[in-house]
């Protein structure tokens, strides 16, 4: 088994709405925002090969939308989702599954791209399984009114039109022995997170439960999620798990590190060691 870090890009959001109640005096010296208050962000996958499964845990945004909409977003950088596959050895043919965590337009665009001839939409990854959970499925394309805005259907209704939708809830040990679903309800209905046994190490891929090493602790909820309340219950739960078993928390949004360790203090949990993948695992 190996994992493979996957950049597929870098865009900025405005750092209020990351941190949701924390004062931007505090929140402000983690992640610094620019003159806008907007921060920078992530959008860091993870391939897995496993036997003869070659995992991909979320897509980024892609780039399908308009040049004015991805205006809104400030992509920078030189993070490209397919060519960061390709440089890790393997090509888009040969990516076996698509492991969403949820999806809002920053985790699962890239899994739908345009045809060369820019008229329809076809799926980036040609010969995968697309897989999320059920429930969180009927909640994108039946969008309650605070996240409408985040699923678009040109991201989601293509993968069921190819006939390569399927629900991780429905399937027995969907993606093997090594890689565990986990659910959560405070980002969004029925997001899934991932516990990937690595080397001897657990590796939490943590989704938007803890986008960053900065939102380690428990009141540190961004202001996008439907219940901050659950996600405050759900991180408290998942913090003392990940400290008792020394877990590697993986973050999707983190503009600096890729992972971390966490640790018990007198203020609660709390970062202990963070870095690369390669930094923890090799």
């Amino acid at each position: 088994m190996q994992l493979h870090v996957i950049d597929a890009g870098h865009f900025k959001l405005d750092g209020g709405a990351m941190f949701g109640v924390v004062p931007k005096t505090i929140w402000n010296r983690l992640i610094p925002a620019d003159d806008k208050n907007l921060c920078p962000w992530d959008m860091r996958c993870l391939l897995i090969e496993d036997g003869n499964r070659l995992m991909l845990m979320d897509t980024g945004m892609g780039d399908k939308q308009d040049p004015k909409w991805q205006a809104f977003y400030y992509r920078h950088g030189e993070g490209d989702l397919v060519k960061s596959i390709e440089k890790a050895g393997f090509g888009a043919h040969e990516v076996t599954d698509v492991l969403f965590s949820h999806l809002h337009f920053d985790h699962c665009g890239g899994g739908v791209k345009w045809n060369a001839a820019h008229t329809s939409y076809e799926l980036t990854f040609a010969n995968a399984k697309y897989w999320t959970h059920s429930e969180h499925w009927h909640t994108a394309t039946f969008p309650n009114a605070r996240e409408k805005a985040t699923f678009f259907k040109e991201n989601i209704l293509p993968i069921q039109e190819a006939g390569q939708l399927y629900f991780s809830d429905k399937v027995e040990n969907p993606f093997g022995a090594n890689v565990q679903p986990m659910y959560a309800d405070g980002h969004t209905e029925k997001m899934t997170m991932f516990k990937i046994e690595y080397k001897g190490q657990t590796v939490v891929f943590m989704a938007d439960t803890i986008p960053s090493h900065a939102h380690i602790p428990v009141p540190y909820v961004m202001g996008y999620d439907v219940r901050p309340l659950e996600t405050m219950k759900e991180k408290e739960a998942l913090l003392k798990e990940a400290f008792e078993n020394n877990y590697l928390l993986y973050f999707d949004h983190d503009p600096s590190v890729d992972c971390c360790t966490v640790e018990m203090t007198e203020k609660g949990i709390r970062v202990k060691d963070k870095g690369l993948l390669g930094d923890f695992v090799n």
